[in-house]
């Protein structure tokens, strides 16, 4: 179930009350006349089906609600209430199918803003990923892998992509190439330090890394993998299941490969670095295809349900 809190201008409540009465898969509807200061209008409170929740947004959307009022949703952990059963037994579909179009947007850009905070755990990961590398450590490759927000700009890409948006698209295509070519640059200097102290040596980069060795080797099981996880980590995102992310974050080669590239260049190993950038090419695009396709065969699946609420 999710949680609706409208505010409303008052002139507009009845139009607003009339709306949610009548779709189904709406209940606990509360009215809080005059509770709002800024905007100053009416408190309404509903729960909603997560099946009904996309188009009950579009609706309000359609009738400015969020220029002259707001609309807030949340996810509900726990409900208990014949209502709360009933209202999403009568909404079409189901919850776990559903997408919330407005959420996977909102969402999606958070995470694909090119910020100090993102560069930040990028590099971090692809320095991580390089002593993984030199020391040819599949636990601290595994490690890097779950620190990469990458994920982040990639869902962007394929999210503008369905929903036929440029500009989110065209700021996280942004976000990923400046991160990685900052987070690669930072690594190739981090890379030379470590050489200085003697703690990385271009006789283990060069030597037999059993390991790790597939991570500068791209070949079509890199982009099946990819193209899976791709699959699993859209579905997490449309489905709210958040704990599948982790499992993505660590089956994809991306910040190794753009660690083993920074590595490779400082010792001059261009053979290296072309085949740790065409993996990490490969795994991208696997992903970004696996997320279109799914959110596109998502949104297909889900128009037999209508994009607008069933009236009761």
């Amino acid at each position: 179930m999710l949680h609706l809190r409208l505010i409303i201008p008052a002139d507009r409540t009845d139009e607003v009350l009339q709306l949610l009465e009548r779709t189904v898969g709406t209940t606990h509807l509360v009215v809080l006349s005059g509770a709002a200061r800024e905007p100053r209008g009416d408190v309404v409170l509903c729960d909603v089906a997560r099946e009904a929740g996309d188009g009950l947004l579009a609706r309000l959307r359609e009738m400015g609600l969020d220029r002259s009022g707001s609309i807030a949703l949340e996810h509900i952990d726990l409900s208990l209430s014949r209502r709360a059963d009933r209202a999403e037994d009568e909404a079409p579909g189901e919850g776990a199918d559903a997408v919330l179009w407005e959420s996977l947007t909102d969402a999606t850009h958070e995470e694909s803003t090119l910020s100090a905070t993102y560069l930040a755990f990028l590099t971090l990961a692809t320095m991580i990923a390089a002593c993984g590398v030199v020391l040819d450590n599949a636990i601290l490759i595994v490690g890097a892998m779950a620190v990469g927000p990458e994920f982040g700009p990639l869902a962007g890409i394929f999210t503008a992509l369905v929903r036929r948006a440029p500009r989110p698209a065209w700021r996280s295509l942004v976000a990923l190439v400046v991160g990685f070519v900052v987070a690669m640059a930072l690594t190739c200097g981090f890379s030379y330090f470590m050489d200085a102290v003697g703690l990385f040596t271009e006789h283990r980069v060069e030597g037999p890394r059993p390991n790790t060795s597939f991570i500068w080797q791209p070949d079509w099981m890199s982009f099946v993998v990819a193209f899976l996880a791709g699959v699993a980590g859209t579905l997490s995102l449309t489905s709210a299941k958040s704990g599948a992310l982790v499992g993505v974050a660590i089956s994809v080669t991306t910040v190794p490969a753009a660690a083993n590239a920074a590595v490779a260049f400082t010792y001059g190993d261009y053979a290296q670095t072309w085949g740790s950038v065409g993996q990490l090419g490969l795994n991208m695009v696997g992903i970004v295809v696996a997320g279109t396709l799914t959110l596109a065969a998502q949104k297909l699946l889900w128009a037999r349900h209508g994009t607008l609420p069933v009236a009761r």
